[in-house]
């Protein structure tokens, strides 16, 4: 029998590092506080808490889309504090990707424009973006649907090929802020499979949901309650 990916021997580096980080805007609420964890290749963790409760500040802070009031983030070792906004987005490009519960497609691309996107900037052929895009279809089940646009695709459909893009550039981390929260049981299921089939190429793999049995499937779970965040297992 097979191991599970996240109980074979294996020395998982730190991808992400939040210590005692806190958050505050111009009202003085404080909406995280303190807070402190690692996230490492190979594994998954969920977080959860009541709406309102600092998830997605949380969120932000971790794909560098928001900038803590006070502590240190680092990402691949790399101390956030001080970057200029050039640096912050060209290092959130290349080691940080996406998904939502959204799926954000551009409408006029096909399936493989989509997934090829995130490459558009590496200077790379249009030839060989293409190719790489069709791959991570592969990947995802959706090579004969390469060519289609998004209003033709099913919802189930739309957010592989969301995940097929998140992964095309290989990213250290992947944010997923309710991924399966448009989705039906069975292409929930499906859709998470991906993702955390994601932790095999070495990507730390965050996921924020309300949903328990998406939460059970990941190897943490880190509970957000007014601001604090601590550890369920």
């Amino acid at each position: 029998m097979q191991v599970p990916v996240e109980s074979q021997p294996t020395s998982p580096r730190i991808v992400a590092s939040l210590d005692r980080i806190c958050r505050s805007f111009a009202s003085d609420q404080r909406v995280l506080s303190d807070v402190s964890f690692d996230l490492r290749s190979g594994e998954s963790t969920a977080i959860v808490g009541p709406s309102g409760s600092g998830k997605s500040t949380l969120l932000g802070i971790l794909g560098l889309l928001d900038e803590p009031t006070s502590g240190d983030y680092a990402v691949n070792g790399l101390h956030t504090a001080g970057l200029r906004d050039r640096e912050r987005t060209r290092l959130r490009r290349e080691r940080i990707a996406f998904v939502f519960q959204a799926f954000h497609l551009v409408p006029h691309l096909t399936a493989v424009e989509n997934v090829a996107e995130p490459l558009r900037i590496s200077g790379r052929s249009w030839q060989d973006r293409r190719e790489r895009a069709a791959a991570e279809l592969s990947r995802v089940g959706l090579p004969h649907r390469a060519w289609a646009r998004p209003n033709v695709l099913s919802g189930g459909e739309q957010q592989r090929v969301a995940v097929a893009r998140a992964l095309v550039a290989a990213p250290d981390l992947l944010l997923c802020d309710e991924p399966t929260g448009n989705l039906d049981s069975r292409n929930a299921s499906r859709v998470l499979d991906l993702i955390l089939g994601a932790r095999t190429r070495g990507c730390a793999v965050v996921v924020v949901t309300h949903d328990p049995s998406v939460a059970e499937r990941c190897g943490a779970e880190l509970v957000v309650t007014d601001g604090r965040v601590e550890r369920r297992r």
